[in-house]
This record gives structure tokens, C-alpha cells and sequence, in this order.
């Protein structure tokens, strides 16, 4: 696979910041307009793109989890692939596998889909562990080992793992060191009435378009406006005051003893550093796609429910009174002050 440059394409992409928010919030919105009801879902999207980040998705069935990652992958210069995982799921079938030419004499490594820029690993608790531990070893160390050869993952490289909360017999459920390497875990819900009457016109035009002409495909943004962009977000800037708030966020997860005695009980573990680096990028992505050039407290605050929620364990007296890691992130957010 041909190496990408990540640096800018012309003068004028490092240059034009107004072009590139144009872009984004261009691209926001036809997302938002093929992905009704579900503007949380395509903020998260981008957010995780700006912040070279994975997503774990959790939603019932039939909420365009997968239709939002394909139309995402639709307006990049970025192939996309979709992997069903399913019990008998092998991990080759996801990185690739060496086949033996004997017209040659050799081995032939032949890439799997985990190659794609853009992966949906679909109901990623239903595969084995040995498929799960692929699949997050690629996210993590953005390469791919298989024999003796180490393979290196393309420079954009974005998974969007979805799980079902539902019908949980004959899963997997990822442990909580898994799940540390997403970036972030995002709940969805059903949309509204408008949103579902929407839907309902929305289905009904494509069907139309497969009968007859199809739409011409959509503009496709260059990747090098992408990584542009991600430079773009690490330059913003953080106050230090703001800075100490994100850190005192994390370590109250850790300590919360120093803010109430009744939390301390109800938290087993707290968010490691990757919780911080996490938090820092998506606020400072959020800003970013506001179209400002410095981080607030509500950019923090917006996004730390979904980049903590999976890093907060509950005690099992919490567990037991039903707390999970998003009602305990909520209680560490109304406790440490606000600068």
C-alpha cells in the first residue's frame, strides 16, 4: 500500500483555516441530513476523526449506526469495509492471512479487511476473544503482525465497533482494559417523532432512486484536509486553568474521596492517563468544530460523559444499587468546581 503524505497537499491547506471549518461543517450537515435524528452520533463521528480516536457505538438495532459510518467513509477520499462479527470469527479472517504460491515458491500476504481506513466492526461482542484482541492490538499499535512480518495500518485509520444492548446470550463482553483503548463509548437512543416522520420520507426517495436514476455520488473531502485539521485542533488553545479543570476531572475518578466519602464507596476504579489525553482531544475537536480557537469548560464537560463513561468503574455496592459509569461520571462533574 502506497505511503500517504500527512503533511499539508498545497500552501493553502495549512493556510486556510476558514476553508477547513467550511469543509467540516459542510460535511456535518449532509451527514446530519442522511442520518436523521441522530446529530449526537455524527458530532461523535467527526470528533473521533479530529482526534485520530476510535468509537464504540451502543444502540438498538435499525438507529443508522452503520449507515452513519458509510456515508462518513462516502464524502473521504477513504475505502471503507464492515466486518459482521460473529462467534466463529477467526482473527485472519479480519487481518489477513499468508497463502503459500507454489507457482513461486513463497508466501503472499494477503491484506484482511482491518486494512480499510475506514472499519465498522459490527457487534464486536460477539466475536471471540481472540478476534476482539486483533482488532484493539491494530487500534492500538496502528500496525498488524502476522508471521514473521509486521504490517503497517494506513495513516487514517478510524473503527466504529457497535455493540446491542440487547440479547446479550452468546456474547463476549469486552474487558474494561479493551475498552480503554476507545476513545470514546456512545449511547444512542430511538429519535423523536419529527425525526422518525423524516425518516420515513427519506427511505421513500431512496427507494425511488434505486428504481430509477441514482444521485451522483457525493464530493469527496481530500485527506489531506483531514490531517490539516487534526494540526489544526492540537494548535487551539487551553487556558492552564482550563487545563488543571480536565485533570482535576480525571484524577476525582481516581480519588473521590477528596470530594465526597459516599463517592469513594461507589467507584472501583478511576480513568487512567488515556482518559485525560482522550478528554483533551475531544474538547479541544469540539471546539475546534464550533469554530473557535480556544477550549471552554463546556467543551470538557460536553464530552466527558462519553470518553469516561467506559474508563469509571462502579463498586459492586454500586452495581448493586444501580449506578453504572455514566451516572458516576455525571456526580464527579457536579462535584469538582468549574473555573
Amino acid at each position: 500500500m502506497p505511503e500517504l503524505d500527512t503533511t499539508a497537499s498545497s500552501a493553502d491547506t495549512a493556510a486556510a483555516p476558514d476553508r477547513l471549518h467550511d469543509g467540516f461543517r459542510a460535511l456535518r450537515d449532509a451527514l446530519s441530513r442522511e442520518i436523521v435524528g441522530q446529530r449526537e452520533l455524527v458530532d461523535r463521528l467527526l470528533t473521533a476523526l479530529l482526534a485520530d480516536g476510535h468509537l464504540l457505538v451502543e444502540g438498538a438495532p435499525g438507529l443508522a449506526k452503520t449507515t452513519a459510518i458509510r456515508a462518513l467513509a462516502a464524502r473521504l477520499e477513504a475505502d471503507f469495509s464492515r466486518v459482521q462479527f460473529t462467534p466463529d470469527l477467526l482473527p485472519a479472517d479480519l487481518t489477513g492471512t499468508e497463502i503459500w504460491r507454489p507457482q513461486e515458491g513463497r508466501f503472499e500476504f494477503v491484506p484482511g479487511p482491518i486494512f480499510h481506513p475506514i472499519l465498522l466492526a459490527d457487534e464486536i461482542n460477539r466475536a471471540p476473544a481472540k478476534v476482539q484482541s486483533a482488532l484493539l492490538e491494530a487500534m492500538g499499535e496502528r500496525q498488524v503482525t502476522v508471521g514473521r512480518h509486521t504490517y503497517a495500518l494506513p495513516p487514517l485509520f478510524l473503527v466504529m465497533a457497535t455493540q446491542n444492548p440487547i440479547e446479550q446470550e452468546g456474547t463476549f463482553p469486552l474487558p474494561e482494559a479493551q475498552l480503554d483503548r476507545f476513545l470514546m463509548h456512545v449511547r444512542i437512543g430511538y429519535p423523536d417523532v419529527d425525526a422518525e416522520t423524516e425518516i420515513l420520507r427519506l427511505a421513500r426517495e431512496r427507494a425511488r432512486d434505486a428504481l430509477g436514476q441514482p444521485p451522483p455520488p457525493p464530493a469527496r473531502m481530500p485527506l489531506a484536509d483531514v490531517f490539516a485539521a487534526r494540526r489544526a485542533v492540537l494548535d487551539l488553545h487551553m487556558a492552564p486553568a482550563l487545563e488543571r479543570y480536565l485533570v482535576e476531572l480525571v484524577l476525582a475518578t481516581r480519588e473521590p474521596a477528596r470530594y465526597d466519602a459516599a463517592l469513594a464507596r461507589r467507584i472501583a476504579w478511576g480513568a487512567s492517563p488515556r482518559g485525560s489525553i482522550a478528554l483533551e482531544r475531544c474538547a479541544r475537536a469540539r471546539a475546534w468544530l464550533q469554530g473557535r480557537d480556544y477550549v471552554t469548560p463546556d467543551d470538557i464537560r460536553s464530552v466527558a460523559p462519553d470518553v469516561l463513561r467506559h474508563r469509571v468503574l462502579p463498586s459492586y455496592e454500586a452495581t448493586a444499587e444501580g449506578w453504572d459509569g455514566e451516572r458516576l461520571v455525571g456526580e464527579v462533574l457536579a462535584r469538582v468546581p468549574v473555573p
